[in-house]
């Protein structure tokens, strides 16, 4: 799956702050998310300014990963859009 589009975070969620991540609660679909300090930091960089390469790019190089793991960040960007955390302007 290509995507190119710019991503947000989705409206009407809950987040709070925890010690190792975010919890995020989903009132429409009564979902509580669990996002570890990597899902956050890819949650937080969806600000509708950023395209997905340029957000895997940007993670692995915040934790210093290689680019082995870009499959990894991809995984889970794929997996928050999939949760409809967060979503592309243009669907």
């Amino acid at each position: 799956m290509v995507m190119t589009a710019t991503l947000t975070q989705a409206s009407n969620l809950e987040v709070h702050d925890v010690p190792d991540g975010y919890i995020v609660y989903q009132a429409e679909r009564d979902l509580v998310h669990y996002l570890n300090k990597t899902a956050a930091v890819i949650f937080e960089l969806c600000d509708g300014q950023r395209e997905p390469e340029d957000i895997v790019a940007r993670v692995a190089k915040a934790f210093d990963l290689g680019p082995s793991a870009h499959d990894e960040v991809r995984a889970g960007l794929d997996s928050l859009l999939k949760e409809g955390l967060v979503q592309s302007p243009s669907k």
